[in-house]
């Protein structure tokens, strides 16, 4: 291990992040406490910040030798695991992944070791609980935790206590983690999938624990959710010809949004054109004032603004990143 002395670990921490002054250092001194008596140092891998967040970290390090900060030139989150494993993961068993920007139980990282060692997994994954404070993150967040937003998904649904196929990524044995050869850094969204694909054919197993969670907090403003989203449709595009996967139902559904919006355009030709965009807007409509009556949420009509855009965004994405692979293979 780089810069340590031999001694054996149970996990080593690596939280990948980039101006996040407002919420590193309670995340630092949370996860310092949660530790135990377990041996879990903790590296903090920065992409470039420019707030207050490195000098916050290098003031915590001050205080407790085991939170180390990384700089990480590549400035994306899948080079910035990698650089901490590379760094500082020889004597650890396991690595555990952090986002700066979500919240965690008091014992998490405790749980996920549990879990790892109870369940003889090679990864264990989380389940996780949206949460929003301004009126169009709250929107936003019922939308992220219904089917309307995340098609089912089982890591975004709260269901636990399975083996999967992917899910969102908590912890893992780190003699796997390289056996497959890390993140692919070239993934800036959706890393975490290609991962785990890579996992499971390689024949490690992935389980879906229900005994902990993250809190995350969507983003709030129209603009910033968009561009997430058409990076993670990027991304999905990117993994699916990687792998030549086929996508299933709750992928493939949103990829017609772009064509149908396309073809709405061309509605001044024959009105029927606009009918699946009409079909598409309304059931999302609908799907948002049925949150509103059933569970008494009064931002269920602003969550189906905020499924429309993360919709509209992912198959943008998707079909961007299809459209620029096609042009390049054609130019090779």
């Amino acid at each position: 291990m780089t810069g340590e002395a031999m001694k054996q670990h149970d996990a080593l921490i690596a939280i990948p992040c980039l101006n996040e002054e407002a919420n590193i250092e309670r995340l630092l001194r949370q996860l310092v406490q949660g530790r135990g008596d377990r041996s879990m140092p903790i590296v903090v891998v920065d992409g470039g910040s420019t707030d207050g967040t490195r000098q916050i970290v290098e003031d915590v390090t001050g205080e407790f030798p085991d939170v180390r900060f990384l700089h990480n030139p590549k400035r994306l989150q899948a080079p910035g695991v990698n650089l901490a494993v590379e760094h500082f993961g020889d004597n650890c068993e396991f690595l555990i992944r952090v986002d700066a920007h979500g919240d965690y139980p008091p014992d998490y990282c405790q749980v996920l070791l549990g879990e790892a060692v109870a369940r003889q997994a090679d990864s264990v994954v989380v389940g996780m609980k949206t949460v929003g404070f301004g009126f169009f993150q709250r929107a936003t967040a019922v939308a992220q935790n219904s089917k309307l937003g995340n098609g089912g998904s089982k890591h975004r649904d709260g269901g636990g206590g399975h083996w999967v196929d992917h899910g969102h990524h908590a912890l893992m044995r780190i003699s796997a983690f390289r056996a497959v050869g890390g993140y692919d850094e070239s993934f800036s969204h959706n890393e975490d999938a290609e991962l785990d694909y890579r996992l499971a054919i390689a024949g490690f197993r992935i389980w879906m624990t229900g005994e902990t969670f993250m809190t995350y907090y969507p983003r709030s403003t129209a603009w910033s959710l968009y561009r997430q989203y058409l990076g993670y449709g990027r991304g999905r595009a990117r993994n699916m010809l990687k792998h030549r996967m086929v996508p299933k139902l709750r992928q493939a559904l949103p990829l017609a949004v772009v064509p149908v919006f396309v073809g709405a355009l061309l509605a001044f030709l024959h009105w029927i054109a606009a009918v699946p965009f009409v079909l598409w807007a309304g059931l999302c409509v609908a799907y948002g004032f049925w949150i509103a009556v059933s569970q008494k949420n009064p931002y269920g009509p602003m969550a189906a603004v905020s499924a429309m855009i993360m919709h509209f965004a992912w198959s943008a994405g998707f079909w961007s990143e299809l459209l620029r692979i096609g042009r390049r293979r054609v130019a090779q």
